[in-house]
């Protein structure tokens, strides 16, 4: 045990250098030299010796003296590890305390310390350095150790940079490399199917007879991924059909058709209309699968309005017509004004489908109305108005009539005249009208002049149906009245026309044909009318608000044109209609309602009627005088020039010009005038006096003003002759605030040589004189000095309070950290 113990503190020393010789005296030989290239395997581990670690760890032992060597050794070899035991593959070194410690059961063990985890980067040299050192007798200090742990730290975070590095590159670098290669072949692939998109169709439009086939291609392309490639495909779609449809419709051969043997121009014109046709409802079938999606279908919307422009007498116009009138109302503009310009393109056109499509049309959009109760935009009617129909052709069905009737007696009495023994001979007859039927029958097929019956019938249709739509609207205008405050004042969906958006364009449709509309349904449309004018029930003040001025003006105007237009038939009374318009020029505003409805009420209510009461024409004198007073200078023309043509055509209501208060003997039975009365006969307009004029001749507009002037320096004379040329609605248009550039002077006006003189004489002196510009340039200096001054006090002021509050801040900090301290000392 001695022995063991004496080996293990035995110190070894190492090795003693070699005498120092220095590379001068040093000779190398060519036979060294000869011997060591000739001998390279047994020199080899020489080359391999590590000679800087060798020459530091000589020097750091020579540098020291044998003493101090020594207690050096001894001191690293307390630190040496005494015993190993292996338990559970762990190492433990000395003992940390000096003294044992005892357990319960009576055993002393002595408390060691364990080693830490080798660290696993063994194939690194400076590692290898380090388990030698720590084995051999030498070993480092602490800072010396901690220096080569993060020298070995730096390493192993670089090689793992770099593997990451190597591993993240090469995937970054291929994930953007395919992302390049995917948009450039998406470039490509978008090129090449446009350019085959435009060979196509140019090929197609050169020749389409041998290039039929090439419509499926083009189609095929249309239904691709690609929005942008979908779009481009149905508009080429959409210009090739524009140009290779034919001007028939495509009727396909049945199977015995197919039967019989045809030659090849036929075989080929067969091919080309079946493929055409097929071609033609795939691509309206990609459009109806398209129209839904928002992002495509303000496209589609275009080309199915545009292929019912273009070939409205082809095959499948019922699908597209129903695609249009169901998006005649749509909530978007471009939708809905595509839509309408397309069914007013077929009312206009009518010779490109016949008429036809016009009587499909005006039924769908009849069906439309009544499916969504009158709750449409306004313009979904709006193209009615741009329908034509041909008067001649009523004519011509009454003059049949009247033919028919005349040959029915002739025939009878031709039946009577005839012997008996020629009556035998009525199947031969019958033969022959027979016979006379087909031949006109294939001539009229075979020549291109139109049919009048069919255009009859269609036209006939047409206004069966768009009378129905108008009738339907009024009644459901009237029902929204009659319902109750409730009902009528709720708010519309699609219109901000309220419960009835459908009103206005109803009425200047039924304006327009009114000269078409039966006689046994005048009565009820005046009624209707009537009603409408009032607003619904007088008895409601909420009810008589549903319906704006504009749309009472109309009714009104609605119901003089059709009076008009059947003056020989007709004989109602339209005093209602006089009484509605004096009360609605009262709730006239110029900003909210239509001044152009006005006027065109003023002139065929009141300048183009024939004979008007004395009583009544004085009552409208009277109001539109006051009238003129309030509102803008085009509305106060237009009444101005109801007034002067009033006037003309009563000469007895001239006397409103003089200055005689009550009348005398005109005023009638009312000897005082009624401004607030709702009849113009019971006014009283008579017994007052038109001195809104004198206010009016001040007007600043000269128009105006000159109007109001020669109304008043009318004669009262019976004979006065006086043509007025200027209608009230040729007066508002020109002066209306969209067409007039009027720019107000404010000159004044000519004054009598009397008080010119008095003016002289009285002259005063001239307030304003001349302005000093110094005084002027004082007094704003000072204003502004003073301005700034204010400013700076307030900027000024709120630093101040910035500060004041910052310093308490502090001092309040300071007496709480006092008081800490204090409570901490205690």
């Amino acid at each position: 045990m001695r022995k063991k113990r004496n080996e293990k503190h035995k110190i070894i020393l190492p090795p003693d250098l070699p005498p120092e010789v220095t590379e001068e005296e040093i000779e190398v030989s060519d036979e060294d030299l000869e011997f060591l290239k000739e001998n390279q395997d047994y020199a080899a581990s020489v080359f391999r010796l590590d000679t800087k670690s060798i020459t530091k760890h000589v020097k750091r032992v020579a540098n020291v003296e044998e003493d101090a060597l020594e207690v050096l050794y001894e001191k690293r070899l307390r630190k040496k590890p005494v015993e190993k035991q292996e338990e559970g593959n762990e190492l433990q070194v000395d003992p940390v305390d000096a003294l044992p410690v005892k357990t319960l059961d009576g055993k002393l063990y002595y408390r060691r310390s364990k080693l830490s985890d080798a660290p696993e980067n063994g194939g690194n040299e400076e590692a290898m350095e380090e388990d030698q050192v720590d084995n051999g007798v030498l070993k480092l200090t602490k800072a010396e150790r901690r220096a080569k742990q993060k020298k070995i730290k730096k390493i192993s975070k670089k090689q793992e940079d770099v593997t990451q590095a190597e591993e993240v590159q090469p995937t970054s670098q291929a994930a953007v490399l395919a992302e390049v290669v995917e948009d450039l072949t998406a470039e490509k692939t978008f090129e090449s199917k446009k350019q085959k998109l435009a060979e196509l169709g140019i090929g197609l439009l050169a020749d389409p007879n041998s290039n039929i086939k090439s419509l499926k291609e083009m189609l095929q392309i249309a239904k691709d991924n690609d929005q942008a490639i979908v779009k481009l495909g149905l508009l080429s779609l959409l210009a090739v059909f524009k140009d290779i449809i034919p001007g028939y419709r495509i009727r396909l051969p049945t199977e015995k058709e197919l039967e019989i043997k045809v030659s090849k121009d036929v075989k080929k014109m067969r091919y080309y209309e079946s493929t055409l046709l097929t071609v033609y409802k795939g691509y309206l079938q990609k459009l109806m699968s398209l129209e839904k999606l928002p992002s495509f279908q303000h496209v589609v919307i275009r080309c199915i309005c545009t292929l019912l422009e273009a070939v409205p007498h082809f095959n499948f116009r019922e699908t597209l017509l129903g695609v249009v009138v169901k998006n005649i109302s749509s909530p978007d503009d471009i939708v809905r004004k595509l839509c309408c310009g397309a069914i007013q393109s077929l009312f206009i056109n009518e010779g490109k489908h016949g008429g036809e499509a016009t009587v499909e049309a005006v039924r769908l959009i009849a069906d439309h109305v009544k499916y969504h109760d009158c709750q449409l935009h306004p313009d979904s009617i709006q193209p009615f108005v741009h329908l034509m129909f041909d008067e001649d052709l009523r004519k011509a069905e009454k003059q049949d009539d009247h033919s028919k009737v005349k040959n029915k007696k002739h025939r009878k009495i031709k039946n009577r005249e005839e012997p008996s023994h020629l009556q035998g001979n009525d199947g031969r007859q019958s033969m022959r009208t027979k016979f006379t039927e087909e031949v006109v029958a294939d001539y009229r097929s075979a020549s291109l002049a139109p049919d009048v019956m069919k255009q009859r019938e269609m036209q006939s249709d047409t206004l069966s149906a768009v009378f129905e739509t108008y009738f339907r609207i009024l009644r459901h205008t009237m029902q929204s009245l009659t319902a109750g405050p409730e009902a009528s004042s709720a708010p519309s969906t699609t219109s901000p026309s309220g419960s009835h958006p459908l009103l206005a364009p109803c009425l200047n449709g039924l304006g327009k044909f009114s000269h078409l509309i039966d006689m046994d349904f005048m009565g009820d449309l005046m009624n209707y009318l009537k009603r409408l004018a009032s607003g619904g029930d007088h008895s409601s003040e909420k009810q008589s608000r549903c319906l704006t001025v504009s749309e009472r003006l109309q009714c009104c105007i609605v119901a003089f044109k059709v009076m008009r237009k059947n003056l020989d038939a007709l004989n109602v009374d339209l005093q209602d209609f006089f009484v509605q318009l004096y009360n609605i020029v009262l709730d006239y505003r110029p900003g909210r309602d239509q001044g152009g409805l006005l006027a065109e009420a003023l002139k065929i209510m009141l300048c183009d009627d024939r004979q008007h009461d004395m009583q009544k024409a004085a009552a409208f004198i009277k109001r539109l005088a006051t009238f003129s007073l309030c509102f803008g200078s085009a509305e106060s023309l237009a009444a101005l020039v109801t007034v002067r043509h009033l006037l003309l055509k009563n000469v007895k209501c001239r006397n409103l010009l003089e200055n005689d208060a009550g009348g005398g003997s005109v005023s009638g039975s009312i000897a005082k005038y009624q401004p607030y009365a709702t009849d113009p006969n019971l006014s009283g307009a008579l017994a007052s006096v038109l001195w809104e004029l004198d206010l009016l001749w001040k007007h600043y507009h000269p128009a105006v003003s000159k109007m109001a002037a020669s109304i008043s320096n009318m004669n009262s004379a019976q004979n006065q002759v006086y043509i007025s040329t200027v209608s009230p609605q040729q007066a508002f248009k020109d002066l209306s605030l969209e067409q007039e550039s009027f720019n107000p002077q404010f000159n004044t006006r000519k004054i009598s040589k009397r008080k010119r003189a008095s003016e002289s004489s009285q002259s005063t002196p001239n307030t304003c004189g001349t302005i000093d510009e110094n005084e002027v340039k004082e007094k704003l200096s000072t204003r502004f000095f003073l301005l700034r001054d204010i400013k700076d006090n307030e900027r000024l002021r709120s630093e101040l309070e910035r500060t004041t509050l910052s310093l308490q801040l502090y001092e309040e900090y300071k007496r709480q950290k006092r008081k800490t301290k204090k409570s901490r000392n205690v």
